[in-house]
């Protein structure tokens, strides 16, 4: 056998060790449905944002399981467009796999699926009526720095408060009368989704980069993800607006 035949054969044989995922990290097998819908790449990368641990999908042995049909253990995370969906640990789960239970099911994590919507297809995924009910998780961010954001990057369109109470532009909502939408948290948290915000806005490690041929026609907003709940910190502490009737909202 020749030389360079002997090296093919020990890189074959060591390339399965090359991918392999980190031990440390956690497999996910997640119902064919839910990957091709969009919604893995929307959730798993807002986790390990926060928590630095790494979800990879796969079949093999899973640390944890998003399905359709509920095997043993399992609990109601979310409901989609046809049916509701059971998050399930496998045998004797890591630490971090119940950590991603922990997340998914409580308020983060459900407001995070709440967010996600592919409006082309119509496919929608809804926090579960039934899923377990817990206590609403106190807001994570800092809001004396998230006012200091707010006025920098939000104030240049919206009033945001007292101090450029006169220079917002007119068809913009102030953050008083946004504060006063029943569903304020999920707008302001998702705030880069919705337009025309994706056209200048990038949170570090959520959003693709602006493509070069579209480039943003005002100086783009650049948040992280711990700035943007600063900022979420601060809307919590803002009086809503009273306009002496309901709001509506669309």
């Amino acid at each position: 056998m020749c030389r360079i035949h002997l090296i093919l054969i020990v890189f074959a044989l060591c390339l399965p060790q090359m991918v392999r995922a980190d031990p440390a990290d956690l497999t996910l097998h997640a119902d064919p449905a839910l990957i091709e819908s969009g919604l893995m790449k929307f959730l798993l990368p807002r986790f390990s944002l926060k928590t630095g641990i790494k979800l990879h999908l796969g079949p093999d042995a899973p640390d944890i399981t998003l399905s359709g049909t509920a095997g043993p253990g399992a609990r109601p995370a979310f409901k989609g467009p046809a049916r509701l969906y059971y998050i399930m640990l496998g045998a004797d789960p890591p630490d971090k796999a119940s950590r991603f239970a922990r997340w998914l099911l409580e308020d983060t994590g459900q407001r995070t699926i709440e967010q996600f919507r592919r409006e082309g297809q119509q496919i929608y995924f809804a926090a579960a009526d039934d899923a377990p009910q817990v206590a609403e998780t106190p807001l994570e961010g800092n809001a004396a720095i998230g006012e200091r954001l707010s006025y920098a990057n939000c104030g240049r369109c919206h009033v945001v408060g007292h101090e450029n109470r006169m220079k917002g532009i007119g068809s913009t909502p102030s953050f008083a009368l946004m504060r006063g939408f029943p569903d304020w948290q999920n707008r302001f948290q998702g705030f880069y989704t919705l337009n025309p915000h994706p056209s200048f806005s990038q949170i570090t490690g959520v959003t693709a980069p602006f493509d070069e041929a579209l480039p943003p026609a005002i100086i783009p907003i650049e948040l992280t993800q711990d700035e943007l709940d600063d900022i979420v910190a601060f809307v919590a502490g803002i009086k809503p607006a009273d306009l002496g009737a309901p709001l509506q909202t669309q």
